[in-house]
């Protein structure tokens, strides 16, 4: 029998798509297309995730702060600056 899984934020995975994040209890995919900042940043850097609150994910060492439903529904809430 397992145990409770006691994680609120784990990347899970890096591949050539994208970083697969673990976040309260589900999983996402976040696509270089959509979150581009993170295709040429540091493994040990992607895995140093903060859950704070909750509601949002932060990056120390990449400045990237995302609140987790820009992860949920990136297509709701489009990452594009001009």
């Amino acid at each position: 029998m397992t145990g409770t899984n006691t994680l609120e934020v784990e990347v899970t995975n890096i591949d050539r798509h994208g970083i697969w994040i673990y976040i309260n209890g589900k999983e996402f995919l976040m696509t270089y297309k959509d979150y581009p900042w993170f295709k040429e940043a540091k493994i040990k850097d992607i895995l140093d995730v903060k859950l704070l609150n909750k509601t949002h994910l932060y990056w120390p060492e990449l400045d990237i702060d995302l609140d987790v439903k820009t992860v949920e529904s990136p297509g709701k809430y489009p990452l594009k600056y001009k």
